[in-house]
Protein backbone atom coordinates (compact mmCIF):
# COMPACT_ATOMS: atom_id res chain seq x y z
CA UNK A 1 0.00 0.00 0.00
CA UNK A 2 2.80 2.42 0.91
CA UNK A 3 4.56 1.89 -2.41
CA UNK A 4 1.36 2.40 -4.36
CA UNK A 5 0.62 5.59 -2.41
CA UNK A 6 4.15 6.91 -3.04
CA UNK A 7 3.80 6.16 -6.75
CA UNK A 8 0.49 8.03 -6.88
CA UNK A 9 1.92 11.04 -5.01
CA UNK A 10 5.01 11.05 -7.22
CA UNK A 11 2.87 10.90 -10.36
CA UNK A 12 0.74 13.77 -9.05
CA UNK A 13 3.84 15.91 -8.51
CA UNK A 14 5.27 15.29 -12.00
CA UNK A 15 3.14 17.89 -13.91
CA UNK A 16 4.06 20.53 -11.34
CA UNK A 17 7.74 19.65 -11.62
CA UNK A 18 7.57 19.79 -15.41
CA UNK A 19 5.75 23.14 -15.22
CA UNK A 20 8.42 24.58 -12.92
CA UNK A 21 11.13 23.26 -15.24
CA UNK A 22 9.42 24.75 -18.33
CA UNK A 23 8.90 28.18 -16.74
CA UNK A 24 12.58 29.27 -17.01
CA UNK A 25 12.65 28.15 -20.64
CA UNK A 26 9.56 30.25 -21.48
CA UNK A 27 11.00 33.20 -19.59
CA UNK A 28 14.26 32.85 -21.53
CA UNK A 29 12.44 32.83 -24.85
CA UNK A 30 10.44 35.90 -23.79
CA UNK A 31 13.60 37.76 -22.82
CA UNK A 32 15.22 36.82 -26.15
CA UNK A 33 12.16 38.04 -28.06
CA UNK A 34 12.19 41.33 -26.15
CA UNK A 35 15.90 41.79 -26.86
CA UNK A 36 15.36 41.15 -30.58
CA UNK A 37 12.43 43.58 -30.69
CA UNK A 38 14.46 46.19 -28.82
CA UNK A 39 17.38 45.77 -31.20
CA UNK A 40 15.13 46.06 -34.25
CA UNK A 41 13.44 49.16 -32.82
CA UNK A 42 16.81 50.75 -32.03
CA UNK A 43 18.16 49.94 -35.50
CA UNK A 44 15.03 51.42 -37.11
CA UNK A 45 15.36 54.56 -34.99
CA UNK A 46 19.03 54.97 -35.91
CA UNK A 47 18.25 54.40 -39.58
CA UNK A 48 15.39 56.92 -39.49
CA UNK A 49 17.53 59.52 -37.72
CA UNK A 50 20.42 59.00 -40.14
CA UNK A 51 18.09 59.26 -43.10
CA UNK A 52 16.57 62.43 -41.72
CA UNK A 53 20.02 63.97 -41.34
CA UNK A 54 20.78 63.15 -44.99
CA UNK A 55 17.38 64.51 -46.11
CA UNK A 56 17.70 67.77 -44.15
CA UNK A 57 21.24 68.32 -45.43
CA UNK A 58 20.18 67.65 -49.03
CA UNK A 59 17.21 70.02 -48.82
CA UNK A 60 19.16 72.76 -47.05
CA UNK A 61 21.76 72.82 -49.83
CA UNK A 62 19.23 73.18 -52.64
CA UNK A 63 19.35 76.51 -54.44
CA UNK A 64 17.10 78.12 -57.02
CA UNK A 65 18.77 77.96 -60.46
CA UNK A 66 19.68 81.39 -61.78
CA UNK A 67 19.31 80.42 -65.43
CA UNK A 68 17.66 76.99 -65.80
CA UNK A 69 17.82 75.18 -69.12
CA UNK A 70 14.79 75.52 -71.33
CA UNK A 71 12.26 72.68 -71.31
CA UNK A 72 9.16 71.86 -73.30
CA UNK A 73 6.85 72.75 -70.43
CA UNK A 74 6.62 73.74 -66.76
CA UNK A 75 4.66 72.14 -63.93
CA UNK A 76 4.10 73.91 -60.62
CA UNK A 77 2.64 72.15 -57.58
CA UNK A 78 0.39 74.45 -55.57
CA UNK A 79 1.23 75.13 -51.95
CA UNK A 80 2.44 78.70 -51.81
CA UNK A 81 2.38 82.01 -53.66
CA UNK A 82 6.13 81.95 -54.21
CA UNK A 83 5.87 78.70 -56.20
CA UNK A 84 3.27 80.17 -58.52
CA UNK A 85 5.20 83.41 -58.98
CA UNK A 86 8.36 81.48 -59.84
CA UNK A 87 6.51 79.32 -62.37
CA UNK A 88 4.93 82.32 -64.07
CA UNK A 89 8.32 84.04 -64.28
CA UNK A 90 9.75 80.94 -65.96
CA UNK A 91 6.89 80.87 -68.44
CA UNK A 92 7.23 84.60 -69.18
CA UNK A 93 10.97 84.23 -69.77
CA UNK A 94 10.42 81.45 -72.32
CA UNK A 95 11.76 78.56 -70.25
CA UNK A 96 8.76 76.49 -71.31
CA UNK A 97 6.03 76.82 -73.89
CA UNK A 98 3.20 75.91 -71.51
CA UNK A 99 2.51 75.79 -67.75
CA UNK A 100 0.40 73.37 -65.72
CA UNK A 101 -0.73 74.53 -62.26
CA UNK A 102 -1.47 71.26 -60.46
CA UNK A 103 -3.63 70.94 -57.35
CA UNK A 104 -5.75 74.08 -57.65
CA UNK A 105 -8.78 74.23 -55.36
CA UNK A 106 -11.94 73.25 -57.29
CA UNK A 107 -13.64 76.54 -56.43
CA UNK A 108 -10.84 78.72 -57.82
CA UNK A 109 -11.46 80.02 -61.33
CA UNK A 110 -8.84 80.75 -63.95
CA UNK A 111 -9.70 84.47 -63.76
CA UNK A 112 -9.17 84.49 -59.99
CA UNK A 113 -5.81 82.79 -60.39
CA UNK A 114 -4.72 85.24 -63.06
CA UNK A 115 -5.76 88.19 -60.88
CA UNK A 116 -3.85 86.77 -57.90
CA UNK A 117 -0.72 86.16 -59.95
CA UNK A 118 -0.86 89.29 -62.09
CA UNK A 119 1.38 89.35 -65.12
CA UNK A 120 0.43 89.14 -68.76
CA UNK A 121 -3.25 88.23 -69.19
CA UNK A 122 -2.70 87.03 -72.73
CA UNK A 123 0.12 84.75 -71.64
CA UNK A 124 -2.04 83.32 -68.87
CA UNK A 125 -4.98 82.80 -71.23
CA UNK A 126 -3.02 81.09 -73.97
CA UNK A 127 -0.41 79.08 -72.13
CA UNK A 128 -1.63 78.11 -68.65
CA UNK A 129 -3.58 74.94 -67.84
CA UNK A 130 -5.19 74.24 -64.48
CA UNK A 131 -5.51 70.87 -62.76
CA UNK A 132 -8.18 70.73 -60.04
CA UNK A 133 -8.25 66.95 -59.60
CA UNK A 134 -5.01 66.44 -57.66
CA UNK A 135 -5.40 66.42 -53.87
CA UNK A 136 -1.85 65.49 -52.88
CA UNK A 137 1.60 64.87 -54.33
CA UNK A 138 0.59 61.47 -55.70
CA UNK A 139 -2.35 63.12 -57.43
CA UNK A 140 -0.03 65.84 -58.76
CA UNK A 141 2.13 63.16 -60.36
CA UNK A 142 -0.84 61.31 -61.85
CA UNK A 143 -2.46 64.41 -63.36
CA UNK A 144 0.89 65.76 -64.55
CA UNK A 145 1.66 62.48 -66.29
CA UNK A 146 -1.65 62.68 -68.18
CA UNK A 147 -0.93 66.26 -69.21
CA UNK A 148 2.61 65.49 -70.36
CA UNK A 149 1.45 62.46 -72.34
CA UNK A 150 -1.39 64.39 -74.00
CA UNK A 151 1.03 67.08 -75.18
CA UNK A 152 3.91 64.68 -75.95
CA UNK A 153 6.38 66.75 -73.96
CA UNK A 154 9.91 65.41 -73.65
CA UNK A 155 11.27 67.69 -70.92
CA UNK A 156 9.64 69.27 -67.89
CA UNK A 157 10.64 71.83 -65.27
CA UNK A 158 9.13 70.95 -61.86
CA UNK A 159 8.54 73.93 -59.56
CA UNK A 160 7.93 73.42 -55.85
CA UNK A 161 9.56 74.29 -52.52
CA UNK A 162 12.96 72.83 -51.74
CA UNK A 163 11.68 70.68 -48.85
CA UNK A 164 8.96 69.25 -51.11
CA UNK A 165 11.23 68.59 -54.09
CA UNK A 166 12.65 65.12 -53.17
CA UNK A 167 9.20 63.60 -52.74
CA UNK A 168 7.85 65.37 -55.82
CA UNK A 169 10.69 64.05 -57.98
CA UNK A 170 10.19 60.55 -56.57
CA UNK A 171 6.49 60.49 -57.41
CA UNK A 172 6.93 62.23 -60.78
CA UNK A 173 9.76 59.93 -61.77
CA UNK A 174 7.54 56.88 -61.34
CA UNK A 175 5.05 58.12 -63.94
CA UNK A 176 6.94 60.47 -66.27
CA UNK A 177 9.05 57.67 -67.71
CA UNK A 178 9.93 59.24 -71.04
CA UNK A 179 10.35 62.86 -69.98
CA UNK A 180 13.46 64.61 -68.69
CA UNK A 181 12.69 66.27 -65.36
CA UNK A 182 14.49 69.45 -64.32
CA UNK A 183 13.96 70.47 -60.66
CA UNK A 184 13.40 74.13 -59.87
CA UNK A 185 13.37 74.34 -56.06
CA UNK A 186 11.92 77.51 -54.53
CA UNK A 187 13.80 78.50 -51.36
CA UNK A 188 11.90 80.70 -48.91
CA UNK A 189 14.16 80.21 -45.88
CA UNK A 190 17.93 79.77 -45.86
CA UNK A 191 18.59 76.51 -44.03
CA UNK A 192 22.25 76.12 -44.97
CA UNK A 193 25.01 75.34 -42.45
CA UNK A 194 22.58 73.46 -40.22
CA UNK A 195 20.26 76.44 -39.87
CA UNK A 196 17.26 74.10 -39.69
CA UNK A 197 18.50 72.90 -36.29
CA UNK A 198 17.93 76.34 -34.74
CA UNK A 199 14.53 76.96 -36.33
CA UNK A 200 11.79 74.86 -34.65
CA UNK A 201 9.24 75.53 -37.39
CA UNK A 202 11.71 74.56 -40.13
CA UNK A 203 12.64 71.42 -38.17
CA UNK A 204 8.98 70.48 -37.88
CA UNK A 205 8.36 70.97 -41.61
CA UNK A 206 11.45 68.95 -42.54
CA UNK A 207 10.56 66.11 -40.17
CA UNK A 208 7.00 65.97 -41.49
CA UNK A 209 8.14 66.02 -45.11
CA UNK A 210 10.82 63.40 -44.47
CA UNK A 211 8.21 61.08 -42.93
CA UNK A 212 6.09 61.48 -46.07
CA UNK A 213 9.18 60.87 -48.20
CA UNK A 214 9.83 57.59 -46.37
CA UNK A 215 6.23 56.53 -47.03
CA UNK A 216 6.68 57.41 -50.70
CA UNK A 217 9.77 55.20 -50.80
CA UNK A 218 7.74 52.40 -49.20
CA UNK A 219 5.22 52.69 -52.03
CA UNK A 220 7.95 51.38 -54.32
CA UNK A 221 8.00 48.11 -52.38
CA UNK A 222 4.49 47.82 -50.93
CA UNK A 223 1.14 48.53 -52.61
CA UNK A 224 0.14 51.55 -50.51
CA UNK A 225 -2.44 54.22 -51.11
CA UNK A 226 -3.27 57.46 -49.31
CA UNK A 227 -6.53 57.81 -47.39
CA UNK A 228 -7.78 60.60 -45.08
CA UNK A 229 -6.68 58.39 -42.17
CA UNK A 230 -3.17 57.84 -43.57
CA UNK A 231 -1.41 55.18 -45.63
CA UNK A 232 -3.10 51.80 -46.06
CA UNK A 233 -2.53 48.72 -48.17
CA UNK A 234 -4.05 49.19 -51.59
CA UNK A 235 -6.36 46.75 -53.28
CA UNK A 236 -4.85 44.40 -55.83
CA UNK A 237 -6.21 46.38 -58.78
CA UNK A 238 -4.69 49.60 -57.44
CA UNK A 239 -1.37 47.91 -56.83
CA UNK A 240 -1.22 46.67 -60.39
CA UNK A 241 -2.13 50.09 -61.72
CA UNK A 242 0.62 51.78 -59.75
Amino acid sequence: MMEAREQIETAGRMPAVRARAAAPARLGRLRLALRVCGFVALAALVLFAGGFGWFADKVSHMTTPLDPARADAIIVLTGGQSRLDAAMDLLASGKGERLLISGVHPSATKRQLQAALGGDKRLFSCCVDIDRAALDTIGNAEESAKWVENHAYGSIIIVTNNYHMPRSLLEMGRLLHGARIEPYPVVNTNLGNGGWLTKPEALRVLLTEYSKYVLSLARGFLPLRTTPEGMTLAEASTAVKN
